[in-house]
C-alpha cells in the first residue's frame, strides 16, 4: 500500500500562486507515475499534471505554462507550483500515484480562487 499526504491549499486571488505537495510513504518502491487530480462538484476528477520516474511531464491543456510539477525521488514528495491561478482552476486537488497499476490517492486539498 501506498498512503500519500497533501498540503498546501488554500484561498487565493485571481493571479495569485500556490504550491501543493505530496508526501508518499509505505510501499513507495516502483511508483511509476505521480500527479495531481481536481474535482469539481458535478464534475469527473480530471487531470491536472503528472510526471513519471523518468522525469516525463504530462499537463492538462488549461495550466500549460502556469503550472510546474516537480518530484523528489529521495523524498519521496510530489510537488505542483500554481502560478497564475484562475477562478476556474478551483477545487479539491487529490494528489495521485500509480504502482504495478493499481492507483493510490491522497485525501484531497481544497484550492479556491476568488477575489
Amino acid at each position: 500500500q501506498v498512503q500519500l499526504v497533501e498540503s498546501g491549499g488554500g484561498l487565493v486571488q485571481p493571479g495569485g500562486s500556490l504550491r501543493l505537495s505530496c508526501a508518499a510513504s509505505g510501499s513507495i518502491f516502483s511508483i511509476y507515475v505521480m500527479g495531481w487530480y481536481r474535482q469539481v462538484p458535478g464534475k469527473q476528477r480530471e487531470l491536472v499534471a503528472a510526471i513519471t520516474s523518468g522525469g516525463t511531464t504530462n499537463y492538462a491543456d488549461s495550466v500549460k505554462g502556469r503550472f510546474t510539477i516537480s518530484r523528489d525521488k529521495a523524498k519521496n514528495t510530489v510537488t505542483l507550483q500554481m502560478n497564475s491561478l484562475k477562478p476556474e482552476d478551483t477545487g479539491i486537488y487529490y494528489c495521485n500515484a500509480v504502482r504495478y497499476g493499481s492507483d493510490f490517492w491522497g485525501q484531497g486539498t481544497q484550492v479556491t480562487v476568488s477575489p
